[in-house]
């Protein structure tokens, strides 16, 4: 009669300690760039184009994909601040430079971004920070990808555990 009451009790114990094992990997952790941080990229990116001498328009998404911060400078075209958004979409989604998306859809190697309604087109980059993407910054311009490199650098490079990729 023993040995039936001790396996119940076995079995109860190894499903209650599984139970615990596996709501202990049903949870993790979340970078989120902050309305400060995000703030701070786009002015990080405005010295840069200032500096350089063009006019762009700026997204940041946090990782799910919602908008933070848009901003455009004075002059800006008028589709710049959606262009912008575009890209940040794309880079979010594909989690690379849209640059490496552009090449892989002219070359035929990948269309996906294309009928997914993506925008394929150089000037977002994906915001990493340690190994985990936490966002993207789209900018409206060719040389976006140099703006948002240069405010991820400026925000999220301080302790060297930032990149694009």
């Amino acid at each position: 009669m023993r040995a039936t009451f001790i396996m119940p009790l076995a079995a109860l114990v190894a499903v209650a300690f599984a139970q615990q094992a596996s709501a202990e990997g049903m949870l993790r952790e979340q970078k989120v760039i902050s309305s400060a941080g995000a703030r701070a990229m786009v002015d990080a990116c405005t010295a840069w184009a200032e500096r350089n001498h063009t006019t762009v328009a700026m997204s940041v998404l946090d990782w799910g994909g919602n908008l933070i911060e848009s901003h455009a400078m004075e002059g800006a075209a008028a589709n710049a601040i959606d262009t912008a958004l575009l890209k940040a979409k794309s880079a979010l989604r594909w989690r690379r430079p849209t640059s490496e998306m552009n090449k892989v859809v002219r070359s035929g190697q990948n269309l996906a971004p294309t009928f997914m309604h993506d925008f394929p087109q150089p000037g977002a980059l994906p915001i990493v920070v340690d190994g985990e993407v936490i966002g993207s910054m789209g900018v409206s311009s060719a040389d976006g990808e140099k703006c948002a490199q240069a405010a991820i650098d400026a925000v999220f490079k301080k302790d060297g555990t930032a990149s694009a990729r």
